[in-house]
């Protein structure tokens, strides 16, 4: 994906505030939502996503863990939550042939981490979120719409984390 100026960077002094960002974030989610994580390995994207769980109301004992070797979970929450890690499979066919279609565009919210192997299967509404390393407990994030889904959620989400 090409260089996209964000609409909300936020500055994440340490786990505490990614943490927040995270509930934040699972209590805005809607049906169809997807969140395209972007962060090299290390960046939190999956702590990230546990805590985005949590704003999700996924149930504590549905611990959220990184797919990076089974490729895709589901949590059961206040509406499906559906989170796929891309980092083994080369392109969009393989996410294709895997059927992973299905929960990008299906009824649940999916957070998608690696979505650069999505090729021309990028969903044209999207929250694109990337953090990048800071420091050694310190991460920023660059949060855009992708479509008009998001815009107004973000605006909201600034004045709360602002």
């Amino acid at each position: 994906m090409g260089a996209t100026s964000p609409a909300l960077l936020l500055n994440l002094p340490g786990p505490a505030a990614t943490a927040r960002l995270g509930r934040l974030l699972g209590e805005m989610l809607l049906p169809g939502d997807v969140i395209l994580l972007y962060g090299p390995l290390g960046a939190g994207k999956t702590t990230l996503t546990q805590a985005i769980g949590i704003g999700a109301d996924i149930p504590p004992d549905c611990y959220i863990t990184s797919p990076t070797y089974s490729l895709a979970h589901e949590y059961p929450g206040r509406l499906s939550l559906y989170h796929l890690d891309l980092y083994r499979l080369q392109n969009e066919e393989e996410i294709e042939e895997l059927g992973f279609t299905e929960f990008i565009y299906g009824r649940g919210a999916t957070i998608i981490e690696w979505p650069e192997r999505l090729g021309m299967l990028l969903p044209g509404e999207a929250l694109r979120l990337e953090l990048v390393i800071t420091g050694e407990t310190s991460r920023s994030a660059g949060l855009t719409s992708l479509g008009r889904q998001w815009s107004e959620r973000l605006t909201g989400l600034a004045g709360l984390f602002g």
